[in-house]
């Protein structure tokens, strides 16, 4: 039976020729791979947390993105609203203010037919004719073109064997418009063909193509 010697303590092994203080420096130290696992178990999880925060932020700016354009797109739209509202206002405006100038407009030009467009009535007449035409006003209406009932307000109505169809033969009153806008139709009368000319004329022309030809075929 062996027996143990009070008061003294087991150690580890120490190499020959080196102090028991190496030898526990060395119990002290973990090993390489022991110490290497826990620091790559840390990198491994803040790379995965960055790599979370990225994906959050890129998510973040392209809501942002889409809503910076959406808010674009509706500025863009409210730009041109504001400003095809604009057109319209003026253009209404412009409209209202020459359709009240009509009436005197016609009265220049009665007097222009009857001769009394002279002196300083003349040139104050010709003055606002010229403000009106700048200002977008055309004069419309002329005797011989077809009738459109789109721009013409037909006043008198008669036949005229001279026509093939519903003529314009005299101008009452001239129109007027601004760009494609008609603010007041041509007021005039209008002829339509002869009742039976039409078949007459055919007539006489198939006549004369048989007269040319040598006449009809004789049986």
């Amino acid at each position: 039976m062996t027996e143990e010697t009070p008061g003294f303590d087991e150690k580890p092994d120490v190499p020959s020729g080196a102090t028991p203080d190496d030898a526990e420096s060395q119990a002290a130290t973990p090993s390489t791979e022991e110490a290497a696992a826990p620091a790559g178990d840390a990198s491994a999880a803040q790379t995965a947390g960055l790599t979370a925060q990225l994906d959050q932020v890129r998510t973040a700016l392209g809501e942002r993105t889409m809503d910076l354009q959406r808010l674009q797109a509706e500025y863009q739209n409210y730009r041109r609203r504001v400003e095809r509202d604009r057109i319209a206002v003026k253009e209404i405006a412009i409209a209202n203010l020459l359709t009240e100038l009509l009436p005197v407009l016609d009265n220049i030009a009665r007097a222009r037919d009857h001769g009394e467009l002279v002196g300083g009535f003349k040139s104050v007449a010709e003055s606002l004719e010229t403000v009106a035409a700048k200002m977008g006003l055309q004069q419309f209406g002329k005797e011989g073109e077809p009738f459109d009932p789109m721009i013409h307000e037909a006043l008198m109505h008669s036949y005229a064997p001279d026509v093939t169809e519903t003529t314009c033969v005299a101008i009452l009153q001239p129109g007027y418009r601004i760009g494609e806008r008609t603010i007041r139709p041509a007021r005039v009368a209008v002829a339509e063909p002869q009742p039976g000319a039409q078949t007459v004329k055919a007539d006489e022309a198939e006549a004369a193509d048989d007269k040319e030809s040598g006449g009809p075929d004789e049986g």
